[in-house]
């Protein structure tokens, strides 16, 4: 059960809320947010929750059987947007796009980059400037001072950034040059960074664990949101399989389960989900016609030349074009469903 409070309670109302919903054997958890204040009761004891609604200082109750209370789509009725400034969102009636290399290398590189998402009209660059490698001979990312040089180049763009991040040292140092805070899919259930994470007022987007289940992602947001954090987005990137025909299997289905599942605004990364490049354009077609509220994908100047992942990036003329059919598809579908 989810108990919405009142902008203007006091602590003899929320006392006195807290002990009533004791008294039904309830265990009360109170969670503040940029948003609201919700008090989590949880407990297996059937009442009446009208028994509730004349104490003072209650907004509304929500009855809520999942175990992820919070990001579960049971108790709004309206799904959560988050909004980078600047007229930029991320859910609601518009599709965001965010695209950009997968390792930040020179600042020409960055300069080229912006370039072509403003020829596009993308308005979110992605990048990483701290990078999980599979092999520590690896080029592990540029660090704090590449994000300070990319951050001055989008501000004068008038780009949103969003960027990795992997470890709980690292917020700090980041905070003020990134829109948009990544858990990649290694740090899915890294919940001290989640924690953390959720002290922080600035949007958060949570990757798919890479053999994770939906519900562990949805478990791992309610992470970050009971800790105060409700600017929150979920991203299916694939996840691992028995196949090898490519990188990752994307799950397509996972994307209307979770907006069934979630009022949180759900991303997909196809550059991610497959790892081969051809199959890129396919399969982001796809996820945003199952449901998703953004892509999220990997473009360089010379795919062939990047330092990481250049096998599933495409150039900027492959990125181009899928700007331009994922418009059309985006039109298609808000028109006809």
């Amino acid at each position: 059960m989810i108990i919405q409070l009142s902008s203007t309670i006091n602590n003899f109302q929320k006392d006195s809320i807290v002990k009533k919903v004791s008294e039904f054997g309830y265990k009360v958890s109170e969670v503040k947010t940029q948003k609201g204040t919700y008090l989590i009761s949880i407990g297996k004891k059937e009442f009446d929750i009208r028994q509730l609604g004349f104490l003072s200082g209650i907004e509304d109750i929500h009855r809520v059987s999942d175990d992820y209370k919070l990001v579960s789509g049971k108790w709004k009725v309206d799904r959560s947007v988050v909004d980078l400034g600047d007229g930029v969102f991320i859910g609601g009636n518009s599709l965001a796009i965010m695209a950009g290399p997968c390792s930040i290398e020179t600042e020409a590189q960055v300069e080229l980059t912006i370039n072509h998402l403003k020829e596009n009209g993308v308005q979110i660059m992605r990048g990483g400037v701290f990078k999980p490698r599979s092999s520590p001979y690896a080029f592990r990312g540029l660090g704090v001072e590449g994000l300070k040089m990319w951050h001055k180049k989008a501000r004068e763009a008038g780009i949103k950034i969003i960027s990795e991040v992997m470890q709980v040292s690292q917020i700090a140092d980041m905070y003020d040059y990134v829109d948009v805070f990544q858990v990649g899919a290694r740090n899915t259930q890294n919940f001290n960074l989640l924690d953390e994470l959720g002290k922080v007022d600035k949007p958060v987007m949570i990757k798919r664990g890479i053999s994770g289940t939906i519900e562990e992602l949805l478990y791992s947001a309610e992470y970050v949101f009971s800790a105060g954090n409700e600017k929150l987005i979920l991203c299916e990137r694939g996840i691992r399989t028995y196949e090898r025909a490519s990188r990752n299997t994307m799950d397509v289905n996972a994307i209307p389960i979770l907006k069934e599942k979630t009022h949180l605004p759900v991303v997909a990364d196809p550059s991610h989900g497959i790892g081969i490049r051809e199959f890129v354009e396919p399969i982001a077609l796809a996820a945003l016609m199952a449901g998703a509220d953004g892509i999220i994908y990997e473009t360089h100047q010379k795919p062939e030349e990047a330092y990481s992942d250049g096998q599933q990036t495409l150039d900027f003329n492959e990125s181009a074009r899928l700007i331009r059919k994922l418009l059309k598809a985006y039109e298609l579908r808000e028109t006809a469903f």
